[in-house]
């Protein structure tokens, strides 16, 4: 029984841990590791459980512990969006273990099983926009899967919903995303993808092309039409 309660207690979601992007932004030190919202091995076959587990538990763990080690006393009463957004002011240890624990924070909500994935729909208005800008869903997610494709070594690919209102696709190198001051393209970001070796090497090795094709069947379209909408 007291086995059974110690798993129960760890299992449950730690407090301060963000499941959303507004949750997440207005997140203070310390900072704490999210829980997936989903079993490590709920995304097999497009990612097997053994990446999840490494990638989650290990690699994010890491940016979160190295995070709140690198802060000072004057930044706890500061949310991780304004740390982001003020970043080129702060070590580089900041800069990429921030950016690291936000961006896989996003990241998780972004997925789920393919089962479940594939009964979400994008909402009418991400559709409608997605069309404006890139002419149609199908344009845009290959554009989205060339800009995968190219990030030279480790970094992201985003749809981003600038200040403007206009949807368009960036990438960024390492952990850098398109909240901090130093990005090349600003904005909210609503859709992004991981390609870092870590986050696909086990199952798919140098074949990064096909993990970026397979994502779209564990994209959560519901969770991605409430980031679009968000202002």
């Amino acid at each position: 029984m007291l086995k059974v309660l110690a798993l129960l207690l760890v299992m449950a979601p730690s407090l301060g841990c963000a499941t959303t992007r507004g949750e997440l932004n207005k997140a203070k030190s310390p900072f704490a590791l999210p829980e997936l919202g989903y079993a490590a091995n709920a995304l097999a076959p497009v990612i097997d459980e053994a990446t999840m587990n490494l990638h989650h538990g290990k690699h994010h763990k890491a940016y979160v512990d190295n995070l709140n080690a690198a802060l000072g006393e004057q930044d706890k009463a500061k949310s991780l969006v304004e740390i982001l957004g003020s970043v080129s002011k702060y070590p580089d240890a900041v800069r990429n273990n921030g950016g690291g624990h936000w961006n896989h924070s996003f990241f998780w909500t972004l997925m789920n099983s393919e089962e479940k994935a594939a009964k979400t729909k994008m909402s009418s208005a991400l559709r409608k926009d997605l069309e404006k800008s890139f002419g149609s869903v199908e344009n845009f997610k290959k554009e989205f899967e060339t800009q995968a494709k190219g990030v030279f070594g480790s970094g992201w690919a985003w749809l981003v919903k600038t200040d403007d209102g206009k949807l368009v696709i960036a990438k960024t190198a390492n952990q850098d995303n398109p909240l901090m001051d130093i990005a090349a393209v600003k904005g909210k970001p609503v859709l992004a993808l991981d390609v870092w070796e870590h986050a696909y090497y086990l199952t798919y090795q140098n074949k990064r092309a096909d993990y970026v094709a397979n994502f779209w069947r564990i994209v959560d379209w519901k969770q991605v039409s409430k980031y679009h909408a968000e202002r």
